[in-house]
């Protein structure tokens, strides 16, 4: 691999949390990179695309959810060995529909984080979260 990296993927990735604080975490399907790791749901911004539209549109297509609002969390850049993505975290507590597996993909409600394995970049926000949860 040559020293120049190229340039991040931008993605955005949402995190739905009910009012008692518990999150969604959805699981890799097989045939992605990282299959079987645990994420927070979300996917790669098309060109033109605004992050938060990009969220909406993930969240229907992977999980039949329309997301009323969210608000911006956090930016996180990670290098894997596949890409190099600037990952755009929004929080949102307002959404209709549940959740369903339009990628079989497994997903879970979460209070205390307990899914493993856990995608590399997702790690450092479990304890995020849980402050901000207190």
């Amino acid at each position: 691999m040559s020293e120049k990296l190229a340039v991040p993927i931008d993605v955005a990735v949402g995190i739905l949390m009910k009012p008692n604080g518990d999150v969604l975490l959805g699981q890799r399907p097989d045939g992605k990179p990282y299959a079987g790791y645990w994420e927070f749901p979300g996917g790669k911004v098309e060109a033109g695309e605004a992050i938060l539209d990009a969220l909406k549109r993930e969240f229907v297509e992977e999980l039949g959810v329309d997301v009323v609002s969210a608000e911006p969390w956090c930016g996180v850049e990670h290098v894997y060995p596949h890409a190099h993505v600037r990952l755009h975290f929004y929080i949102s507590r307002e959404w209709r529909g549940n959740p369903q597996s339009l990628e079989n993909q497994a997903f879970a409600w979460q209070g205390c984080v307990g899914v493993e394995p856990l995608l590399p970049a997702t790690i450092p926000l479990i304890k995020w979260l849980d402050e901000l949860r207190k």
